[in-house]
């Protein structure tokens, strides 16, 4: 039985091939659909993302369980709080840090701001990710909060605003879905080709492949030095901006 199966799958696969050859012979200057067929290799299989969940090829760096995957500064613990699936930043405490580096790749990264905030412009709920630990994407409370637009949610900050704004009030979460790509490097440290973000707001497109044109500063220009990977960090700046369902692919 296996065999006669066998023969069935053989003249089943093989027939529609002679075929084909045959039609070549006979018109072997025609384009054919199968010219520009090509069936391997099949792409992974990979489940999707779902609510909270990150997808089955993801690297989970925050799952409300804990900060297994983070330093605080100089490599000492976390000084964030923990509690009922969320990490917030607790003033003072310094930034977080992914203790794996980092090329190209795909960022999912949930956050809030507080009920009842205060203050304006940029002392409203401010943070940041910073991509390869130096480029950052800039988290604020732009809900009905005029401030410098390359400083606004979803900036690459004092480069590039986003191309609208789509921030949530706060008390609830917003949702940043990064897409980078890291850069390369001449001999002299500048850039070979320059990083690129694309930022997905709540759904809505704010950064759409943009060129980051270095580091982004406080004050000055942007600087471009020569690096390898990085982490990603996320950034006390003194407000307690609430953070979720962080994962990471990479590219």
């Amino acid at each position: 039985m296996k065999t006669i199966r066998l023969i069935f799958v053989l003249i089943f696969v093989s027939a529609p091939l002679l075929m084909a050859q045959e039609e070549e012979k006979r018109e072997p200057k025609k384009m054919y659909p199968r010219h520009t067929e090509f069936w391997q290799p099949q792409p992974s299989v990979v489940e999707p993302a779902a609510p909270l969940k990150a997808p089955s090829d993801a690297i989970v760096l925050f799952d409300g369980s804990g900060l297994d995957e983070w330093v605080g500064p100089k490599d000492a613990a976390p000084g964030w709080k923990v509690e009922n699936g969320v990490v917030t930043i607790v003033p003072g405490a310094g930034e977080i840090i992914t203790k794996r580096q980092f090329t190209d790749f795909q960022l999912h990264i949930e956050w809030m701001e507080p009920v009842g905030i205060e203050g304006v412009s940029q002392q409203r709920g401010n943070s940041g990710v910073y991509l390869q630990g130096r480029y950052e994407i800039q988290i604020l409370d732009s809900y009905n909060n005029e401030t410098y637009v390359s400083g606004s949610a979803g900036s690459v900050y004092k480069q590039h605003a986003p191309l609208v704004n789509a921030t949530l009030p706060p008390g609830q979460w917003n949702v940043f879905d990064i897409i980078y790509e890291a850069p390369t490097f001449k001999k002299d440290g500048t850039f070979r080709t320059y990083p690129h973000v694309t930022v997905i707001h709540n759904g809505v497109v704010i950064q759409n492949h943009t060129e980051i044109l270095g580091t982004t500063e406080y004050v000055g220009f942007p600087k471009q030095k020569a690096h390898g990977p990085g982490p990603i960090m996320l950034q006390d700046h003194g407000n307690p901006v609430s953070f979720r369902n962080i994962w990471i692919r990479e590219l």
